[in-house]
């Protein structure tokens, strides 16, 4: 249990912090703030700010991550009139830090409850100073300067020349493709270092790996490491589908094997071991597919089984949108957690597949046209294209409305459900 519990973690938080990293990377080659890059959710445990104007937390919760951009939807309005906070004020009076945390003092701040402010266009913030309610004292605010917030994390203020919606178009497309982008490359990786593991990649040939056990009938009978298994009781197995699907009907059956080895061609006599699978008993001789270890084929494997992969996925998202539709089609955290455990089985092999699966899986969902997926994004940005002028705040604010409401739906559906497949039923 602890070993799934820990892999769990590791796979999510892969998948999230490398997809969120995405988004951080070409919001900051867009000129866009990222105020915060945050290392799991919940509350802060530690922070550091960085020169580039970035915040980065370490929370308590060990799952996933979010990236924070300057004007983003998820960008929360920071002061509202009737805020105490302090102000430090540098050089020319103007502010360069405020406090409205009881968690952080500032050294000579200056008390003030705030009445109104603009951190985005003119830069001010203004209020009673020291409870004097009989003059509002308005104090301007640098470009750079920062809010300590309620937990205590000091990010920089989001001006309007840094925030998301005033890049360019281009740059903000890039922005929200980079999630599900990094996310593909991920997998590539994954599935490259997977073949590294496994000692190389499957040719999918009649070539044959004999499983080094003592209990292997084919090894008992003869069969050596990268002989070819041409033929079974007389059929002919051109590759390694065919002797698979050869084999496995035979269990307990004195088989014949028609083996190439060193240009020469041989019978040797077997008897496949009956083995349950999926609730049936098939033939096992205990070979595998021979290993093809050259780098080039390595490299090449990562992008192959990528797209072979993909195919699988659109295959399966094509199958439940044309009338097909379940809920256990679906899997949320829930899922992956239960699915961690038959992953962890495979040991290392097993683990990485399963994080390539996922990660593929999480950038086809988040390409869907979905409001507030990275899809229904780009959806929004392409519209702008046409248009040649975004849509107004109010009404993608609405459409952002709907997505955000459709996907709490689809989320607690899916979880119960998962719930009740893995738990309860």
């Amino acid at each position: 249990m602890i070993k799934m519990i820990i892999t769990f973690i590791i796979v999510f938080g892969i998948l999230v912090i490398v997809h969120e990293f995405g988004h951080f990377y070409f919001a900051k080659r867009g000129g866009i703030l990222v105020r915060e890059f945050s290392i799991g959710m919940g509350p802060k445990l530690v922070y550091h700010r960085g020169k580039d104007g970035t915040t980065y937390t370490l929370r308590l919760l060990p799952v996933g991550g979010y990236v924070r951009m300057a004007g983003a939807e998820d960008d929360e309005e920071e002061l509202k009139p009737g805020t105490p906070v302090s102000l430090f004020i540098r050089e020319h009076d103007r502010v360069e830090r405020i406090n409205t945390s009881k968690k952080s003092t500032l050294f000579n701040g200056i008390p003030l409850e705030v009445t109104a402010t603009d951190l985005e266009n003119e830069l001010w913030i203004e209020g009673y100073e020291n409870g004097d309610e009989s003059a509002v004292k308005r104090y301007a605010v640098d470009h750079d300067a920062t809010i300590i917030e309620s937990d205590g994390t000091e990010l920089r203020i989001a001006p309007k020349d840094v925030q998301f919606p005033s890049a360019s178009l281009g740059r903000r497309l890039m922005t929200n493709f980079a999630g599900p982008m990094n996310n593909v490359l991920l997998a590539i990786v994954t599935f490259m270092l997977m073949s590294i593991a496994q000692g190389g990649v499957a040719t999918g040939t009649n070539q044959v790996q004999v499983a080094s056990s003592p209990v292997s009938v084919a090894q008992t009978a003869g069969v050596k490491t990268n002989d070819k298994i041409v033929a079974v009781n007389g059929k002919a197995t051109k590759d390694w589908t065919a002797l698979s699907q050869a084999i496995q009907p035979l269990a307990n059956k004195q088989t014949t094997l028609t083996i190439q080895r060193d240009g020469k061609t041989q019978k040797l006599t077997v008897t496949p071991k009956g083995e349950k699978s999926n609730g049936k008993t098939v033939g096992m001789i205990g070979i595998t597919q021979a290993k093809d270890k050259n780098v080039g084929a390595i490299l090449l494997s990562g992008f192959t089984q990528t797209w072979t992969m993909t195919k699988l996925l659109f295959g399966a998202l094509w199958h439940m949108v044309s009338g097909h539709f379940s809920l256990n089609d679906l899997g949320g955290p829930v899922a992956i957690f239960a699915t961690t455990s038959q992953a962890t089985q495979f040991g290392l092999v097993g683990i990485l597949n399963f994080l390539a699966f996922l990660s593929l899986n999480l950038a086809i969902v988040n390409l869907l046209p979905i409001p507030a997926l990275d899809g229904g994004k780009i959806l929004l940005n392409l519209i702008e294209a046409v248009r040649r002028k975004p849509l107004s705040e109010n009404v993608e604010a609405g459409i952002t409305l709907v997505g955000v409401a459709f996907l709490v739906l689809l989320m607690l559906l899916v979880t119960w459900n998962d719930i009740e497949r893995y738990f309860i039923r």
